[in-house]
């Protein structure tokens, strides 16, 4: 989480319709500072300050213009997150030195739900980074079985930890947390059924909600790229000068592999990626590469030197790509597997997922 950069304050409240905090914390330095920041678009913004009593207990009232996510702030790296409203009276009561692993919270519904939005995410983490030293150690001492298998217990707890976010959206779906959940948590491109699913709910429970507007957006920018659709086509320039285009490539599965020369972690999947098409380019599987590159003799060279022998395309315009725009792609590597008919059926497919998928479409 960002430390606020910003200090706009919250609105003094006259009239007993706006919030009301109370806190106790135990250990909390007599006049020390307690921090009230908001959760804004990229960062936290610095919204009020209170001073910690003799007895560790302090006050904050005020009005916000709509209900959002907030952090009490001790210092940057020892807070709680919560969520505030106008007409709410909220209680604290935590230990100074580990705010976010001993507070408990009354009077916010919201808030007791963000607590357990947060339970359901550290559980994963946790599992992950055990996961970490062996596949690290694993890779190195070049033990492919060992690494396959490791990266099949990281997708079983992935698949686990999303289908416990979807359970929390759907049995909450009037609250805040729900919206933010599918907003935070919830890849909408590989899961775009079921956000734009909660999206029709949240129109209805929850319709002024920032998150609901946002949420609304992304969907409608994703909305003709998702599983389901047909693959916009894509006509570029190779390598040689001369034009190609996806849609030339129909009758055969597709994998459009979203790329650049100077990405790291593209080059680093590109020998998984080269595997997987010398095992299936005879089995009707092509890929067509689409670069983010700006430089042509970098781009030529990396093709080159990764053996990337399938078709590449690039304007060379880097990120204002037409293709980046057209996919609504903000990061790379991306990948979007189309079928023969030239419908999308998966995204961001890397590593064992893309070699399981392309087994079970192929056989």
């Amino acid at each position: 989480m960002l430390s606020a950069c910003n200090k706009k304050g919250t609105t003094a409240d006259s009239s007993g319709n706006g919030y009301k905090i109370t806190g106790k914390f135990k250990n909390a330095a007599e006049g020390s500072k307690v921090y009230l920041d908001e959760l804004g678009e990229q960062q936290f913004v610095s919204r009020d300050t209170a001073e910690i009593g003799k007895d560790g207990t302090f006050v904050m009232t005020g009005t916000v213009p709509e209900t959002g996510i907030y952090k009490l702030a001790l210092d940057p790296q020892n807070a709680i997150l919560f969520v505030l409203e106008n007409q709410k009276k909220i209680e604290f009561e935590a230990d100074a030195n580990k705010l976010s692993e001993t507070y408990t919270v009354k009077g916010s519904k919201d808030s007791e739900l963000l607590k357990e939005l947060n339970g359901l995410m550290m559980a994963p983490q946790k599992q992950m980074e055990g996961l970490k030293s062996r596949y690290m150690a694993a890779s190195s001492a070049g033990q492919q079985d060992s690494v396959k298998a490791i990266e099949a217990a990281a997708a079983k707890i992935q698949d686990k930890s999303g289908k416990n976010f979807k359970a929390f959206i759907r049995h909450n779906p009037n609250s805040i947390m729900a919206v933010y959940s599918t907003l935070t948590l919830i890849n909408p491109e590989e899961e775009y059924p079921f956000a734009d699913s909660m999206l029709t709910v949240f129109k209805k429970t929850q319709p002024s909600s920032k998150y609901t507007k946002a949420l609304n957006e992304r969907l409608t920018k994703l909305g003709s790229v998702t599983i389901g659709h047909q693959a916009p086509d894509i006509t570029l320039a190779a390598p040689d000068g001369s034009t190609k285009s996806l849609s030339s490539l129909k009758g055969k599965y597709v994998l459009i592999d979203f790329w650049a020369s100077w990405c790291g972690p593209c080059r680093r999947e590109n020998p998984n990626v080269v595997k997987m098409y010398n095992k299936y380019k005879d089995k009707g599987f092509e890929i067509f590469g689409v670069s983010f590159d700006q430089n042509k003799e970098k781009w030529e060279k990396a093709i080159a030197d990764d053996k990337l022998t399938w078709s590449h395309v690039s304007d060379l315009k880097g990120w204002e790509s037409s293709a980046a725009k057209l996919y609504n792609i903000t990061a790379i590597p991306h990948t979007v597997l189309i079928d023969k008919e030239g419908k999308i059926i998966a995204k961001n497919l890397r590593g064992a997922a893309l070699e399981a998928k392309l087994a079970e479409i192929l056989k």
